[in-house]
């Protein structure tokens, strides 16, 4: 059987489109307007191109910088990096977009759309509601949908937050779901938590599903697992860091465990890279240590207001009094967001001796990427991707499914 063909919008560092590659699907283009997340694309590309190809060596030279990036993409065809399409999808650039995903697209037909526009309009957290109505991002479904009127896949998963349900009174859903119905598409939704997917993390989404009517199969069925690890096996085997360390390449600390195992997390290599943490100031460190105090004795996750009066630097003690957040090792994650970019205040690590936030790698754990997954551009690039991306081991969920009913 032929591989099914997809396109990946709004592709973000490609999370989701590494879940459908791991199914077997193959995808023909991906469409992403950050630079260094296009690049992060085009790594992966060549990695899944030279493992396929039992080049391996030449993907793991690059890890470990024996060879620079542009002599890493020399071992690759040039029209598998050409693939990525480091673009916004705005009404002037559409045409050229799709005009450049058929020169990739060689004929083959494409059989699924995949991705979200960015969600971050959709949260509510902080935001007026005349705000959200004007955002222009609340308008992308639009855009989507003329790739699908342009393509006529048999079917699309459309990935995004809860908010979406929400926004503007609902009307939002209500619009897209009509608009999706009058270019020849049954719409179905749920709110999957990627926790019941392997993910070490409790993180809701609202995963939208569409058929073209002919090819009609509802909300698939989508077997989830048992909630049996913890973040403990997720980090236990990484080097112990302060704040500020960090190794762009590190041996592991002892043998995979079941988890890592299972979930191919530590998958072929005996190194892993990119676990590096942020500086802290003495301050920030006083409270994460407070905080990490409270959460490991007594399970109590602190408020602002809880703080000695000497660790207090803001006036506002009405709001965002959860600032400080520990990730509860033993067991899972609350949600990995793109401010983790910005600050590691909400994602302190439950160590300790280690009082620091997750470094980049202990974020790509608990968002289930893979360690020979490389993420391009600074550490808050890299953070920003991760907190950005849909989490491979959910996409690989849903791309099993939809690969299984696009069979019959």
């Amino acid at each position: 059987m032929s591989k099914f063909n997809f396109i990946d919008l709004f592709a973000g560092a490609s999370g989701m489109s590494e879940g459908f590659i791991k199914a077997g699907l193959n995808p023909i283009a991906h469409i992403e307007m950050n630079e260094e997340a296009c690049y992060s694309i085009r790594t992966r590309a060549a990695y899944h191109y030279l493992t396929e190809n039992k080049k391996s060596k030449i993907y793991n030279d690059y890890l470990l910088r024996k060879i620079t990036r542009e002599e890493l993409y020399k071992q690759v065809p040039s029209e598998i990096l050409d693939s990525v399409l480091n673009i916004e999808i705005t009404d002037d650039s559409i045409k050229s977009i799709f005009t450049q995903i058929k020169k990739h697209q060689n004929e083959k037909k494409i059989d699924l759309i995949i991705g979200g526009p960015p969600c971050q309009a959709y949260s509510l957290l902080g935001r007026h509601q005349k705000e959200i109505e004007n955002d222009p991002r609340n308008k992308l479904y639009i855009q989507y949908g003329r790739f699908l009127k342009e393509f006529k896949p048999k079917a699309f998963v459309f990935e995004n937050v809860p908010g979406l349900l929400s926004a503007n009174k609902g009307e939002h859903f209500k619009n897209l779901k009509i608009y999706f119905k009058k270019i020849g598409y049954e719409v179905y939704h749920k709110t999957l938590d990627a926790s019941e997917y392997g993910v070490l993390q409790a993180r809701k989404r609202v995963i939208i599903i569409g058929w073209l009517k002919e090819n009609d199969f509802g909300f698939p069925e989508i077997e989830t697992l048992p909630k049996k690890y913890k973040v403990q096996d997720a980090f236990g085997d990484l080097p112990k860091l302060k704040p500020g360390e960090g190794y762009e390449i590190a041996k592991y600390e002892s043998k995979k465990n079941q988890y890592l195992q299972k979930f191919e997390l530590r998958n072929g290599v005996d190194f892993v890279t990119q676990h590096i943490s942020r500086p802290h100031n003495e301050r920030d460190l006083a409270i994460y240590e407070f905080a990490i105090e409270k959460w490991n004795s007594e399970n109590v996750r602190i408020k602002y207001t809880d703080l000695p009066k000497e660790l207090r630097t803001h006036k506002n003690m009405t709001s965002f009094l959860d600032r400080f957040k520990v990730v509860d090792g033993s067991g899972i994650s609350h949600t990995i967001v793109a401010h983790i970019a910005k600050d590691g205040h909400y994602y302190i690590h439950p160590d300790i001796k280690q009082c620091r936030s997750i470094s980049v790698r202990e974020a790509a754990r608990l968002q289930s990427f893979p360690d020979d997954f490389y993420f391009e551009g600074s550490r808050s690039a890299a953070f920003k991707q991760i907190g950005n991306a849909v989490p491979p081991l959910m996409a690989h969920a849903i791309a099993q499914k939809m690969k299984e009913l696009l069979c019959q």
